[in-house]
């Protein structure tokens, strides 16, 4: 049976009449890498922050490894590690001593302590810096570097928020790797990101969260069988009769069909033989058309789905 890693119920957080957090409940077992995902001014990071004991919160309970969090839990936190946005680390330290000094704060043995810092700069690939201050690196070496200081003392526990932003491809291929690495090696993952092609490809399971409040969760797969779209089918065409659309949008489990004057876009519910009755449609009234794809649903159209808004919107 999986160990519950965190367990939060019922909890509530306000700003005088603002409910940052609405009666949420998460459950995250022991192996997971969890994705927590939803637009600005949803309520994730207030609930990081609660998860952390940064931030007191009205009603409700938080267990970290099955004990109750306080902000003198100590030895909870001990077992936690994060990395957050806004990247956090002293400029006068080379990269060596700033691993050093942040694996130092759990880890007091000086033999351990040297060898978790060794494989902290060996796991993300910062042996030709060491000796570097953090403003002579790139951003994707910054980011590294962050990494390497949140999960130095080998955490069970690693909560990551936007590890990627502003870094360049390879640097956020490396993060990515590394974070399936992590959790190959035991740790479990909480993940936040706007990046959904980086949330479809490491988490197990996701939440999605608006207005304080979780509103769906599950795997990718369980997501994507919860909404309307089931496959999306782009012609691009540049002419297009307004009755042949019509037609189009009438067909079976066709519910959108929409035509910008160089792509006919078509959204479908069910149904196995999709494309094929649409390119009939389009072949029996003579028309020409260029490129055809088919797309099944994507995590980002759950979202838009189930939120009406793009994940960087911002609350109203």
């Amino acid at each position: 049976m999986e160990n519950t890693i965190v367990k939060i119920e019922g909890l509530v957080k306000r700003y005088s009449e603002l409910i940052a957090l609405d009666h949420l409940d998460l459950e995250i077992k022991e192996g997971e890498v969890f994705g927590l995902l939803g637009p600005n001014g949803s309520g994730k990071t207030t609930t990081i922050n609660c998860l952390l004991s940064l931030l007191s919160f009205d009603k409700g309970s938080i267990e970290i490894f099955g004990r109750k969090m306080s902000p003198t839990a100590y030895d909870i936190k001990r077992d936690i590690g994060v990395i957050m946005q806004n990247v956090a680390v002293y400029e006068e330290l080379s990269v060596y001593d700033n691993i050093d000094y942040f694996c130092g704060l759990y880890v007091k043995d000086k033999a351990v302590r040297k060898q978790y810092v060794e494989d902290a700069v060996k796991f993300v690939g910062l042996e030709e810096f060491l000796k570097f201050k953090p403003k002579k690196l790139s951003g994707g070496l910054f980011r590294r570097l962050n990494i390497a200081c949140g999960i130095a003392h080998k955490p069970r526990l690693i909560i990551l928020d936007e590890p990627t932003v502003a870094v360049d491809p390879q640097s956020r291929n490396k993060i990515l790797e590394g974070i399936e690495e992590l959790n190959r090696n035991g740790a479990t993952i909480i993940y936040t990101s706007h990046y959904m092609e980086e949330v479809e490809q490491i988490c197990t399971r996701i939440a999605i969260m608006d207005k304080g409040k979780k509103i769906a969760e599950g795997t990718k797969d369980e997501l994507k069988r919860t909404i309307k779209n089931t496959e999306t089918v782009t012609i691009e065409i540049l002419s297009l009769p307004e009755k042949v659309r019509e037609e189009t949008g009438s067909l079976p489990h066709v519910y959108s069909a929409e035509y910008d004057g160089a792509r006919l876009t078509v959204r479908c519910s069910g149904g196995k033989h999709n494309l094929i009755r649409i390119l009939e449609v389009l072949q029996k009234n003579e028309l020409s058309f260029g490129r055809v794809y088919t797309e099944l649903p994507t995590l980002n159209d759950v979202f838009l789905e189930i939120t009406g808004k793009a994940l960087r919107d911002k609350e109203d």
